[in-house]
């Protein structure tokens, strides 16, 4: 299990700085054991599959030193047991992850949840990238399976600010045509989209034998809607303005919005995809925590 920490709830100017996030996500994970969560193959033979190009911060063990001396290029060994286990985090960069009821707005709560994942990925040796992605702004780290690199995904993380609308479906295309061999994409985001939009994207995905997790990132008022008196509502991603009194929608909005989130969880769920809840209001290390625990207890032995 992961430990309770004071950084739990987070920390949204923390979550800013580059260095504050490591040490958000560095709390929030010392009490997990990543090693029961290594890979099945982990401690097998090796076997050679493919070479790929070196990128800075790669392990340097697995320079293939024949091919730089025949052509003068840098070129990584892949293993089967390399080509397996990639995570790709895609994170959602549109506006509507800059909503906050508090002053922790979802892009917080998937940045440092982003930083957990890939501490937890990288300390067990298995490799990452990082996609962060809006219609407006695209951040994409290619794969490294070194920890000397956590420090450059954590500035990119910290650096990005949501913008532009949501497009699921390209998101997730996108990293589908980056990828040559079977990996783990981890999806975090609000999912404001055509449920549609997503369905075919993870489809794509999962019939290429990709494994796919989603993590739904929503804040206690888009759940809950518990406002009283009259609101302006600002909608985000060029959604327009309106005043309501949420009284007189809250039933019918609830109605609709349960009736989303039901549809998103089962369209997930007949895809053969992990669905996780992640409401903003509940302690990052609870809901990192009852995944891996349920990921442990789920895996094959």
């Amino acid at each position: 299990m992961i430990s309770e920490s004071p950084t739990s709830g987070l920390d949204p100017d923390a979550v800013s700085r580059a260095e504050s996030l490591g040490l958000i996500a560095r709390q929030i994970v010392e009490g997990y054991k990543v090693g029961d969560h290594r890979s099945p193959k982990r401690g097998f033979a090796l076997e050679f599959a493919q070479h790929r190009e070196y990128n800075t911060g790669d392990d340097l063990r697995h320079l293939d030193w024949k091919v730089l001396g025949r052509t003068d290029r840098y070129y990584i060994k892949q293993y089967e047991q390399d080509t397996n286990y990639v995570a790709h985090l895609l994170v959602d960069g549109s506006e509507s992850m800059a909503f906050g009821s508090t002053k922790l707005r979802k892009i917080d709560f998937a940045k440092a949840l982003s930083a957990c994942l890939a501490k937890v990925i990288l300390t067990q040796s298995d490799a990452i990238s990082l996609n962060i992605v809006s219609e407006t702004n695209t951040v994409h780290m290619p794969r490294t399976d070194s920890s000397g690199r956590m420090m450059e995904v954590l500035t990119r993380l910290a650096a990005f600010e949501p913008s532009g609308k949501t497009n699921l479906k390209a998101a997730l295309d996108g990293v589908a045509s980056r990828i040559s061999a079977r990996g783990i994409i981890i999806l975090i985001s609000d999912l404001f989209d055509e449920p549609d939009a997503l369905k075919l994207g993870i489809e794509r995905l999962r019939f290429s034998g990709q494994e796919v997790i989603v993590f739904h990132v929503l804040d206690p008022f888009e759940i809950d809607f518990p406002m009283k008196g009259s609101f302006r509502f600002d909608g985000l991603e060029g959604m327009g303005t309106i005043q309501a009194a949420p009284a007189d929608i809250r039933s019918s909005y609830l109605t609709a919005f349960n009736a989303f989130r039901t549809r998103v969880r089962h369209l997930c769920e007949r895809a053969n995809c992990h669905y996780v809840l992640a409401n903003t209001a509940v302690p990052l290390a609870e809901t990192l925590s009852a995944y891996l625990a349920f990921r442990r207890q789920a895996r094959p032995r």
